[in-house]
């Protein structure tokens, strides 16, 4: 055993610290099994105090370190290559919920799905709902500004952050934003958010919960040609109604869902779906409804149905949140890109999309939040399989570019981490890329929180630290 591991075992406990390479093969991917990194070891606090007493060791000892929530990120952000892997996942109580003033205050480890589960019975929920939310944890949420479905009408993590407080890499703990809404100086919080990992650990969050809408309406239209599909979505959203969510499926994603367990009763012979929720006020929002029917059939839809209740409703949803593990039937990998497009430019890119997979015979399937343009082209593949890999890798290059090229940005909600660093410079200029560096450098002058990540390293010069603590 390292001496390093002997000092936060005497922090968090000899079954908290994991050193071994059957301990920590759990450790070395994330949700995008394609990448695979070592840590030097694993340690996982049980409290906040523990939390800042590991960071502090880690801080003297000059080593670097990597966050880890639930590990179901889609970017190899939260791998830690020789690094120290910090495990949030046991800080997972709901600290204060204040149903009165709709907030709540929550340590990062808590799993997305449970803090709304808590807010039910108070008529609130929590709204970021990333498809992973019943595994996926608030802390990691707010690493990643993680969006999801419902993030068209209600925002994403950052417009539902009221605080946090964390310790940074050299231990210090500081408080970013406030519950009351109100601060003075720079928006740091909003600096934070998003930030990967590379700015510090979170120990607690204030969120902000939504009251639930007095009624919702969940449509599933199917469509002969992704065109109209798309077509579909843009005539919806220039309608003026902003639907909660609007949603859009391939046929290849349709045929991987329809013959895994989460089967969701939708036409196999469709090219595309759009899955449309409304809500809102009881009021208004049937008018609202027979308008969207409307657009989706004059676009060309074969078929228009509506959930009739909350049973039918959950069905519909289960098969589209579900999608990226139904996929897991179809090969051993998958590789997931969340660009984002201009609406407008959905047939067009989507177009292009196909003729790349075609030219690099592979099988895209396209699983997106179309009613903002966050597309989601996923490619199954045999990692094993040095060929293919590379068809993928240059087949993904390419998807991006043409993202770039549509007047579009290399992510939307899955964060840079490993996987789009070579694409960072699509988008950002070298001043650019420096000036982050530089805001890091303010959060992290040694460079030892998430090292290598987000930003390309010749652009910040970048280096691991850990294996000096051997």
């Amino acid at each position: 055993m390292i001496p390093l591991a002997r000092e936060l075992q005497d922090i968090v406990g000899a079954g908290w610290v994991k050193s071994g390479s059957s301990d920590l093969l759990a450790y070395t991917s994330d949700g995008l099994p394609g990448y695979r990194r070592d840590p030097l070891l694993a340690v996982f606090p049980g409290s906040r105090d523990e939390a800042i007493a590991v960071v502090q060791l880690l801080a003297k000892r000059n080593v670097s370190f990597v966050p880890r929530g639930a590990g179901t990120g889609l970017s190899g952000g939260a791998l830690a290559d020789g690094s120290v892997l910090i495990g949030m996942q046991r800080l997972r109580r709901i600290i204060e919920l204040d149903a009165e003033n709709r907030t709540a205050r929550v340590e990062p480890g808590v799993v997305n799905v449970h803090l709304t589960r808590a807010a039910t019975p108070h008529g609130l929920h929590y709204a970021p709902d990333p498809s992973s939310q019943s595994a996926c944890t608030i802390g990691g949420n707010v690493a990643e500004n993680a969006g999801g479905p419902h993030c068209l009408k209600y925002g994403v993590t950052t417009n539902h952050v009221l605080a946090l407080t964390v310790v940074l890499p050299d231990g210090v703990v500081v408080q970013l934003g406030s519950a009351t809404q109100e601060t003075e100086g720079y928006d740091l919080l909003g600096t934070f958010v998003g930030s990967e990992g590379c700015f510090g650990l979170v120990l607690d969050v204030t969120v902000r919960l939504t009251p639930n809408p007095e009624a919702v309406r969940t449509m599933l239209a199917d469509f002969t040609t992704i065109d109209a599909a798309a077509r579909a979505t843009s005539d919806i959203v220039a309608s003026g109604i902003v639907p909660a969510a609007l949603e859009m499926m391939d046929a290849p994603t349709i045929q991987a869902v329809e013959s895994s367990i989460y089967a969701a009763g939708y036409p196999v012979d469709a090219a595309a779906v759009l899955l449309i929720e409304l809500d809102g006020s009881a009021a208004g929002i049937e008018a609202d409804a027979e308008r969207v029917v409307a657009l989706c059939r004059s676009a060309g839809a074969r078929r228009v149905e509506v959930a009739a209740d909350e049973t039918q409703r959950q069905r519909l949803w289960q098969g589209r949140k579900k999608a990226f593990g139904a996929m897991g039937r179809v090969s051993s990998h998958l590789v997931v890109q969340d660009a984002v497009i201009p609406r407008t430019q959905l047939p067009a890119v989507l177009r292009e999309i196909a003729a790349v997979a075609a030219e690099e015979r592979l099988t895209v399937c396209n699983v997106f939040h179309a009613g903002d343009g966050n597309l989601h082209p996923n490619i199954p593949y045999n990692a094993n399989d040095p060929d293919e890999s590379a068809r993928v890798h240059r087949a993904m290059g390419r998807i991006m570019q043409a993202c770039v090229a549509a007047g579009g940005s290399v992510t939307g909600e899955h964060g840079i981490g490993l996987d789009k660093l070579d694409y960072m410079p699509l988008i950002f200029s070298d001043e650019s890329l420096a000036a982050m560096c530089r805001v890091r450098e303010v959060f992290d002058p040694g460079r030892r929180a998430n090292p290598g990540k987000v930003i390309p390293v010749r652009a910040c010069r970048e280096w691991a630290l850990a294996p000096a603590a051997r």
